[in-house]
């Protein structure tokens, strides 16, 4: 017998005919032979005119009374579908996050996942029953009532899944179905680009990069839990009997194509913090600042120094831009740096497990880009994401640009054959085995530090800030055959400073390709190479939207007193540039406050 974890968004039980839909369903994956835990969302609106009556009282309400307004919504979805299904013929019982046991911390509106009894739940199923769990809620340890956020449905359909799955379901095999009012992952937001194609088959990896740069069918937390718990999911419409599209552990097939998947952020605010003194211990200042206010740093981009200065750029939610004006301004005064922001930037991003053995996928994005006239205002790259800022404005026609670059449009011809997924893929088995370690479901799990030696590094500062420039370069780069890994970019008052890493043995040749570009086309530029440099890798899961990952790992660097003279971030993989002299002990000391042996 298999367990089916089914979740319901608020379109899908928006009124009493969906939620018969829903209810049938759920009976039919019953009737299949499956025990059956459904989760479902406040109806349509809900949440949004508990909010409204909120702000009828007040414009700042306690975030605890928030929490127990909102949690009624999820309450009447539960009632009402097993009411349905008890109509139909079928048992149910409705659960709220609290009677299902799901304990939180206590940050009250975005509370994270501590653990998950499955007491009440094996209960309920072993009676026969269709268990109706509320999504987006669940309690404390003091007993109050908490919610989890934006996308907290999804997360606690996942999390039901993975600790069902932890504790040991009869055959071990437990899915988690999402129904929506799409049908399924696309490789862009269809509304904004309509060749977009609906993709049959994704990794965690890949979605979860997806869904951290605007991808809005699933929340990244949710995807996180799939990702530590290896639990396939399929997202799929509430509407019609379309196959949907599997969350999967990676297949070897997914790399051939370098790119899977293009998002857009329509809203951000980017920061830039100049003449920063380029010493140990600068940007653990700032982000743990950032940190303890619970502001979820995104793209962090930090450059080469010059004359004794480097210049820190990164990215947080438009929202919190005024918060993180305030925190960053005495920081800032005090060292003698100058904060620059920008409120009217959306940023692009392109996603691929391909990109690990493709050359050129950068340099192809760059020059779409730069063929619509479009400004670069900010790089960050990852093992399997590049991330560029542009003017918000812009920010739709690069997206289209950059889809059909890629040929996204095109009909994926490759899939898995046979079975719909593979479970516990190649390293699964041994991430699901640390992850069950872990104090709390929902903590950051660290799985790996690695090192690139024999790496060296080209910085070019005050570029002209015109569109084609850094595509021009790296094209001039790749028809060398040489491979360009970390690309950091900032662009600010003073100018556009570039850096970029490329393997020790290509950096003469690297150094001067650039030095001729800027001969032919930069002449006011100036160029710096750097041949013993060491990058240094902290791998997990959820990596930026843990806030305090960043923050650790840069305090172990400063307690050292090592510099870091690049960083690059992603969800999988935190990245940062150091002497190479410094690397082993940078290595060591990160090992151990991440317990990776």
């Amino acid at each position: 017998m298999a367990l089916i974890v089914q979740k319901f968004g608020g379109s899908s039980v928006a009124n009493a005919a969906r939620v018969m839909a829903a209810a049938r369903k759920a009976i039919k994956a019953k009737q299949a032979g499956n025990q059956v835990i459904v989760v479902v969302s406040a109806r349509g609106d809900t949440t949004d005119d508990l909010i409204q009556l909120a702000r009828e009282i007040t414009e700042n309400p306690p975030a605890r009374e928030m929490d127990m307004l909102l949690a009624t919504g999820e309450q009447i979805s539960i009632a009402l579908l097993a009411m349905a299904i008890a109509t139909l013929g079928e048992k149910a019982v409705s659960l709220t996050g609290a009677q299902v046991g799901i304990v939180t911390d206590s940050f009250h509106t975005k509370a994270r996942i501590k653990s998950i009894s499955t007491n009440r739940m094996r209960m309920a199923l072993m009676e026969g029953n269709i268990a109706i769990v509320a999504g987006f809620q669940g309690m404390d340890e003091k007993e109050n009532i908490t919610t989890l956020g934006r996308g907290g449905s999804d997360t606690t359909a996942v999390a039901l899944a993975a600790v069902m799955k932890t504790e040991g379901v009869e055959g071990n095999k437990v899915d988690c179905e999402i129904y929506t009012d799409v049908d399924g992952i696309y490789t862009t937001d269809p509304r904004l680009v309509p060749e977009a194609r609906k993709i049959d088959f994704i990794s965690y990896d890949e979605m979860l990069e997806l869904s951290s740069v605007g991808a809005g069918v699933m929340h990244s937390r949710s995807i996180e839990f799939a990702r530590k718990f290896d639990v396939p999911v399929l997202v799929c419409s509430s509407f019609g009997e379309a196959t949907g599209t599997w969350i999967i552990p990676e297949q070897s097939w997914m790399a051939d194509s370098p790119v899977r998947g293009v998002a857009l952020v329509k809203d951000e605010a980017r920061i830039a913090i100049l003449d920063v003194p380029d010493r140990p211990g600068i940007s653990h200042q700032f982000f743990t600042a950032l940190a303890s206010s619970a502001i979820v740093v995104d793209m962090i981009a930090q450059n080469v120094s010059r004359n004794g200065k480097t210049t820190i750029g990164f990215t947080v939610p438009t929202e919190d831009l005024k918060n993180t004006l305030a925190i960053l301004a005495p920081l800032a005064e005090g060292l003698g740096a100058i904060v620059e922001n920008s409120g009217e930037v959306s940023k692009v991003s392109i996603v691929g497990v391909g990109m690990r053995n493709h050359t050129g996928v950068a340099q192809r994005m760059f020059k779409a880009i730069a063929k619509e006239g479009i400004h670069l205002r900010m790089i960050t790259t990852a093992d399997i994401k590049i991330s560029v800022l542009v003017e918000k404005s812009e920010g739709i026609q690069a997206l289209r640009a950059v889809h059909q670059e890629f040929g996204l449009g095109q009909i994926e011809t490759k899939g898995i054959q046979g079975d719909r997924y593979s479970s516990l893929g190649a390293g699964y088995t041994d991430l699901v085995s640390i992850t069950n370690r872990l104090p709390n479901m929902e903590d950051i799990l660290v799985t790996e530090v690695s090192v690139e030696s024999e790496q060296g590094r080209i910085t070019v500062f005050q570029l002209p800030d015109l569109p084609g420039t850094c595509s021009s370069i790296f094209g001039s780069i790749a028809q060398a055959g040489i491979v360009v890994d970390m690309i950091v970019q900032n662009v600010h008052s003073q100018g556009v400073d570039l850096s970029f890493s490329v393997l020790a043995g290509n950096l003469p040749f690297a150094l001067e390709i650039t030095e001729k570009w800027i001969g032919i086309h930069a002449k006011n530029a100036t160029v710096a190479a750097d041949p013993d440099i060491t990058a240094i890798h902290v791998h997990g899961v959820g990596m930026r939207t843990h806030t305090g990952v960043a923050s650790k790992m840069f305090g172990v660097l400063a307690n050292l007193g090592i510099n870091i003279n690049m960083i690059n971030t992603s969800e999988m993989k935190i990245s940062v540039v150091v002497d190479q002299d410094k690397a082993g002990m940078a290595v060591n000391a990160l090992k151990e406050v991440f317990q990776i042996s």
